[in-house]
């Protein structure tokens, strides 16, 4: 019967019902005959279940009240292209080179190699999106593209 009055409390309170009035509606309230049936709870039970979810619902933030969630941060996952000078030198790249921008990101190699025929100094680079979360680094836009992952 535990079990039974505890399936029955979590259900209920995970449905967006439950939550969303800030006035407790007991269980008999919100559910059918035949749903209650099929819970099988005695009328003691109900009334402690309905006991619990009450002092839960009052305990529990309305929803105005719970703080605004802080935006997702993923490294690397920014919504347009990074513009930025690298700081030093580029002579080309390969798997491992770490590109250091003036704008304080760091992006690594990932996939791709090339050498430059002459070195570049602070190049403007341009870092964009792909599909499926991947970065591509782009010195020049004649130039083939390093895939790139952000380290920082």
């Amino acid at each position: 019967m535990k079990t039974r009055l505890l399936l029955a409390a979590s259900l209920l309170l995970t449905t967006p019902l439950a939550w969303a009035q800030r006035d407790y509606q007991p269980i008999e309230q919100r559910l059918s005959a035949e749903q209650l049936q099929q819970v099988g709870l005695s009328a003691q039970q109900l009334q402690l279940l309905n006991r619990m979810l009450s002092e839960a619902q009052a305990a529990a933030p309305a929803p105005e009240e719970a703080p605004e969630a802080a935006p997702l941060m993923h490294i690397g996952l920014e919504e347009g292209p990074v513009h930025s000078k690298v700081q030093g030198a580029v002579d080309g790249w390969e798997p491992g080179t770490l590109f250091v921008l003036e704008n304080g990101q760091q992006w690594k190699v990932l996939k791709g190699q090339m050498r430059l025929r002459q070195t570049l100094q602070s190049p403007e680079i341009e870092v964009v999106p792909g599909i499926a979360g991947r970065w591509f680094l782009q010195v020049d836009e004649d130039l083939p593209k390093a895939r790139v992952y952000r380290v920082r």
